[in-house]
């Protein structure tokens, strides 16, 4: 039977944003962060009120080193981590699968990418075969009482391919929808989509799975990251990625650059008085951290400019 795909036992936000700075963030950095100081950024992003984390991947470490202690990191922040927070890490086969039930995995996310080419790539097959791959993986997790969800990759612009059409998204999600994923997230990997081209795959996606929860996974290296989300509110969708400072990128797809920020992304959403359950100032706090760790300045707007009005502390009354 299919592990059922539960919500955190709290207060649902309006947006549920799932920071993915510890995974896709991190797996394109030069240096190889810490584990203890991973701990450190993870604790941080759930003391901000981030419910949602993408902690790792369970891929070879000879192609991700930078993804090596996955099992570690997800062993440590399950013994101690927030109620109602929910902790997500990525395999790509079976082994990857067996990985994570050993690490104590509640939630895995399972990828296939749109573009034949970036499949090539990434999980060294093409689409097809890596969709029928993943057919067993998510059996075995499953079995292993683990959530599962999908995310497809490069389902707008693929590197290699060029734009995807709608309909081949759509056949993807319905497969993975079959195969048993609770929730489907598309990824403008190469962060190359407009925003009309946003609206008609998830318009089409929603027209072939119109139950299927849907969520979105923006980068950001054209700029237009933060108008496709909001072309993505407008048509419903309540479920976006994103990384602190935004932070991030691909490996294995050229052009890829960071993911929308999640200080950015929650600023905009305040900003239009939708709740997102996390707190701007003690994510700035991170955002600090964060930066230290790497060892860079990094590419959020609020990186970089003063705090919003509405973030900044009032000045102290003159007597």
């Amino acid at each position: 039977m299919a592990a059922e795909l539960r919500e955190p036992d709290v207060l649902m936000p309006d947006v549920l944003i799932s920071d993915v700075a510890l995974r896709d963030g991190l797996q394109d950095e030069d240096v190889v962060v810490p584990t203890a100081a991973k701990l450190g950024l993870a604790h941080g992003l759930l003391a901000a009120g981030v419910r949602s984390l993408e902690v790792g991947s369970f891929v070879h470490p000879d192609r991700v080193p930078q993804m090596a202690d996955t099992d570690r990191l997800l062993h440590a922040l399950s013994n101690g981590v927030a109620t109602g927070a929910t902790l997500h890490t990525l395999v790509f086969n079976d082994r990857g699968a067996r990985r994570a039930i050993a690490a104590g995995a509640r939630s895995v996310r399972v990828v296939v990418s749109a573009g034949d080419g970036h499949s090539r790539a990434n999980a060294g097959v093409g689409t097809v075969e890596a969709l029928d791959r993943l057919q067993s993986s998510i059996a075995i997790l499953h079995d292993g009482g683990v959530a599962v969800e999908a995310c497809i990759a490069t389902a707008f612009v693929c590197p290699f391919d060029g734009d995807i059409p709608p309909g081949t998204v759509a056949h993807l999600a319905t497969r993975l929808a079959a195969m048993g994923a609770g929730v489907v997230h598309l990824a403008d990997t190469v962060g190359a989509a407009h925003p009309s081209q946003i609206g008609r795959t998830v318009a089409t996606v929603r027209d072939a799975c119109p139950d299927l929860p849907l969520g979105l996974h923006l980068h950001n290296s054209y700029g237009m990251a933060s108008a496709a989300a909001w072309t993505a509110l407008q048509l419903g969708v309540r479920r976006f990625d994103a990384a602190l400072g935004g932070l991030g990128g691909c490996p294995f797809a050229p052009g890829a650059s960071g993911n929308v920020a999640t200080d950015d992304l929650v600023h905009l959403l305040h900003r239009e008085g939708l709740d997102t359950g996390i707190d701007s100032q003690l994510l700035a706090d991170v955002r600090d951290h964060l930066r230290t760790a790497v060892g860079h300045e990094l590419a959020s707007a609020l990186a970089r400019v003063p705090a919003p009005p509405a973030q900044r502390p009032r000045p102290a009354a003159q007597g």
